[in-house]
């Protein structure tokens, strides 16, 4: 029999599932004897109907990619990564990937600064960030490649 507590998480989950945005999994819970996935909503939004495509939307790396010219602010990396990808993170996808980022022990944040907490990008971070790039432009050369276009 499920608590109360689980039955909202699961109806919270099938509302998610229904819906038309991404959803990325966050967590595995037992109940009863089957393991279920929760997933969250990530949103990036978008200016127009027309920026989707060729919009990029990782936002762990759009973040260190932020990072990468110094330390900021959250609201300083929302407006930055809007700038460079096109994509504009809300504020639960942006702190969900700091969280995680600090996690990993990839960004670390410093003193606050008046109201605002100020992150930056950790040794372990640059080579995080340097393997990505890596592995992306392996990628977009096997795409150019397959495509003609190198």
């Amino acid at each position: 029999m499920r608590s109360s507590k689980q039955l909202r998480i699961v109806r919270f989950v099938r509302l998610l599932r229904a819906g038309s945005g991404r959803a990325e999994p966050i967590a595995r819970l037992e109940i009863s004897r089957h393991s279920r996935y929760y997933y969250v909503m990530r949103s990036t939004m978008l200016n127009s109907s027309n920026d989707a495509v060729g919009a990029y939307s990782d936002p762990q790396l759009l973040v260190l990619a932020s990072l990468a010219t110094g330390p900021k602010h959250g609201h300083a990396m929302i407006e930055d990564i809007q700038k460079m990808s096109g994509s504009r993170l809300g504020p639960g996808t942006l702190y969900g990937a700091i969280a995680r980022l600090e996690g990993r022990g990839w960004i670390e944040a410093l003193p606050m600064d008046d109201r605002r907490r100020p992150y930056r990008l950790t040794s372990s971070g640059r080579a995080a960030i340097e393997a990505k790039i890596s592995t992306l432009r392996r990628i977009v050369c096997t795409a150019e490649q397959r495509l003609g276009l190198a």
